[in-house]
């Protein structure tokens, strides 16, 4: 398991944006697919948004109707979501997930296929 830390989380209005970042020290961060997932006070943690290992493939839930954009600087060993036309449902605790995946273009969704998980960071969208 690698070392995630998520920040970028806050306080914003109902239609605005923020961008969220999660970082690693691990020197192989190009070699590992990454993810964020959310929960909601009270329910189960949720997929938003996957990246390959180059950035070349990106998988998105449903439910962000073309609202959120995943993206990754291997460079820096971050990974962003930039999240636009926010809206009250959408807070939550936000989380980072890598899996080890080499020589590949996957990006996965499934909880069960992330290995490494950050603390989280908190999203609140006032009404």
């Amino acid at each position: 398991q690698i070392h995630l830390v998520e920040t970028g989380g806050g306080l914003v209005q109902a239609g605005g944006s923020l961008k969220l970042s999660c970082t690693s020290p691990e020197h192989s961060f190009s070699d590992y697919v990454m993810a964020w997932f959310r929960r909601a006070p009270g329910n189960r943690r949720d997929f938003v948004a996957s990246i390959s290992t180059t950035g070349g493939t990106t998988h998105y839930a449903a439910f962000n109707e073309g609202r959120f954009t995943i993206s990754r600087n291997n460079a820096e060993a971050t990974v962003y979501l930039q999240m636009a036309s926010l809206k009250p449902e959408d807070t939550g605790v936000y989380y980072c997930a890598a899996q080890y995946s080499p020589g590949t273009e996957v990006a996965y969704s499934r909880m069960s296929d992330f290995g490494s998980w950050g603390q989280g960071t908190q999203v609140t969208v006032s009404s």
